[in-house]
């Protein structure tokens, strides 16, 4: 009975929804999350009578035909980049992104990775790094003596050193965009990489040619809705439910079947 494995594939969708929700919801604190949407396709359809083909001698045609589904299969989890809520922390290493683009990153193995997460701090050598070390590009090194950190929201890092009134520009900081960044690979730890459905990044300073700006002091929430994840979530498992429901109609009705004596 094809009922019993187009429920499977349906209880199967639904899971993976769970998921993608679930994986949201343990989101919702972290720095610059963006929330997820798993997104679905119909399976083949079996066709028992075409539509448009001629019914009679005097050219009549079927107007609908018969089609049968096979099911549900996952098509995509789709990233939706909106922007999160701006928190202040009043630290000077920590800067949001108010609008387009991705902070870049240099990493270990000399790859570059994309992130939005401006909770940065220095290491021992001064550099400007994010939470797990590694070092943001351009390069940018703040002085041992330096007694303020200014960032301007076009990426201008300047430092005032003890016994001077002048700031010193120390380095430009810049961000990058992405025609499709849908299609950006997600590394963990709020690390992106490109990849050939993002198209190559294109490098600018903040607030220039619809770059986002740079908010000093400031970091991007999630853009997690609780409400709507918990709905959604509802949705999901009502929807669970009804699969494993026909699964169950499905073996009663072939029990039925199996019991009829001839």
């Amino acid at each position: 009975m094809q009922a019993l494995r187009t429920a499977a594939t349906g209880m199967a969708a639904q899971q993976l929804n769970v998921e993608v929700i679930s994986n949201n919801i343990a989101n919702m604190n972290t720095v610059a999350f963006k929330r997820q949407r798993a997104e679905f396709q119909d399976l083949l359809y079996q066709t028992f009578e075409a539509a448009g083909v001629q019914s009679s001698d005097q050219g009549t045609i079927v107007p609908t035909g018969v089609q049968v589904g096979a099911g549900v299969k996952a098509g995509s989890v789709y990233r939706i980049n909106t922007q999160g809520t701006l928190t202040r922390t009043d630290n000077d290493f920590d800067v949001a992104i108010n609008g387009r683009g991705f902070l870049q990153v240099l990493l270990p193995s000399g790859e570059t990775a994309y992130t939005r997460a401006g909770n940065l701090a220095v290491n021992d050598e001064g550099q400007l790094v994010t939470q797990d070390g590694f070092q943001i590009q351009p390069a940018i090194t703040i002085p041992q003596d330096a007694v303020d950190v200014a960032i301007s929201e076009s990426g201008e890092v300047q430092v005032t050193t003890a016994g001077q009134v002048a700031p010193n520009v120390v380095g430009q900081l810049e961000l990058a965009t992405f025609l499709n960044e849908g299609g950006l690979a997600a590394q963990g730890a709020n690390l992106f990489k490109e990849t050939a459905a993002s198209g190559p990044p294109t490098t600018g300073v903040p607030g220039e040619n619809g770059v986002g700006k740079l908010m000093q002091g400031y970091t991007e929430a999630s853009n997690v809705d609780a409400v709507a994840e918990i709905s959604a979530l509802i949705v999901a498992q009502r929807a669970y439910e009804m699969n494993s429901k026909v699964i169950s109609t499905a073996d009663n009705m072939l029990a039925t079947a199996n019991q009829v004596k001839s």
